[in-house]
């Protein structure tokens, strides 16, 4: 009995090895594609729609309020679309991770965060999708938290970061790398 669980627990441990090499490769990949796509939709609205941040620009939090509309606007549209393919490619991750999560911050305190609640249960009502007069912080919320594993990890093996990390370590005279 002892011998079947040795072998049983080494079955076991050999496929999570497999499991978490090949999570190495792609999974942080999953995270990198879908939030490369939200911002640079939401970057291609700004692109190609009205500059609304005029309207909304007192509701910015400090020192943000101070920059001109017309500079936050292009700022956010341009670090969501460079920052959305940059997440795509995995290059510069943690610079555009960090960059896109103090954007994602800005956004729920000026846009998504409601205007008055008065309990965290009132509160919790902006966690959702849709915004019935209670905020709408769900969405940008879950994209922080995705945005997380890529700055404190990286963006994975299957990247432009990667990559050149690898080219940067490379001995030169062709022998692997420590």
């Amino acid at each position: 009995m002892t011998t079947l669980r040795i072998q049983a627990s080494a079955w076991f441990d050999t496929g999570l090895g497999q499991l978490e090499s090949l999570g190495q490769w792609i999974a942080l990949l999953g995270l990198r594609t879908l939030l490369a796509w939200e911002f640079f939709e939401s970057g291609r609205e700004k692109l190609f729609g009205p500059n609304w941040f005029a309207d909304i620009q007192d509701q910015f939090p400090f020192p943000f309020d101070l920059v001109p509309p017309e500079v936050s606007w292009q700022l956010a549209t341009w670090i969501e679309l460079i920052g959305g393919a940059a997440l795509l490619l995995g290059l510069a991750t943690r610079f555009f991770g960090v960059a896109l999560a103090v954007l994602t911050v800005v956004a729920i305190a000026a846009v998504h965060w409601p205007a008055d609640w008065m309990g965290l249960g009132e509160l919790w009502q902006g966690y959702a999708i849709t915004d019935a007069g209670h905020g709408n912080f769900k969405l940008p919320l879950l994209f922080l938290a995705m945005l997380m594993p890529l700055i404190l990890l990286g963006p994975g093996r299957l990247s432009m970061d990667a990559w050149i990390r690898r080219w940067l370590l490379a001995d030169p005279s062709g022998s692997a790398a420590p």
